[in-house]
């Protein structure tokens, strides 16, 4: 299964009843509204050093999910990081914060989703942790589990569940 392939978060909550809905609503930024791939995690609170570290090491098959805790002040990724996470073959990136300079999102072949937009640049303090538990939008988000996400919401597995 290819990056372009759709698979339906519909179809897979259908056949798995234990997937795990988001339940914050998020925005649509890049051209792709639907991806999936085993997830890479990070934690951070108004500050994106280390994202591009991670970005760098090759994203084929993973989504790299951000907790930057809901803040709305300042954007966790801008049009130059998200242009990386595409050269490096990321699936897609989940931010729960903001992005910034969403129209330079518009055009790249990933998928990126986010609650909104700010036109605040990060922090770089440093005080992101790569590989942790993730909670928030109500479920626990472990590393190496699996995201689906499409125009109906965005859901986790313990392990993949398309073929």
């Amino acid at each position: 299964m290819t990056h372009n392939d759709i698979v339906r978060t519909a179809d897979i909550c259908d056949e798995n009843p234990n997937a795990r809905v988001l339940e914050v609503p998020f925005r649509d930024y890049a051209a792709r509204s639907h991806f999936h791939g085993e997830v890479v995690t990070f934690a951070t609170y108004e500050d994106n050093n280390g994202l591009r570290k991670i970005l760098a090491r090759g994203g084929n098959g993973k989504v790299l999910v951000v907790d930057g805790r809901a803040s709305r002040r300042r954007a966790l990724c801008g049009g130059n990081i998200a242009a990386e996470a595409e050269q490096h073959g990321w699936e897609g990136l989940v931010i729960n914060g903001c992005i910034r300079d969403q129209h330079e999102f518009r055009d790249l072949n990933l998928g990126v989703k986010a609650i909104g937009t700010t036109p605040m640049r990060p922090r770089h303090d440093g005080i992101g942790l790569e590989g942790v538990v993730l909670n928030f939008a109500g479920i626990q988000i472990r590393p190496g589990e699996y995201l689906y996400a499409d125009r109906d919401g965005i859901i986790i597995t313990d392990q993949p569940v398309h073929g």
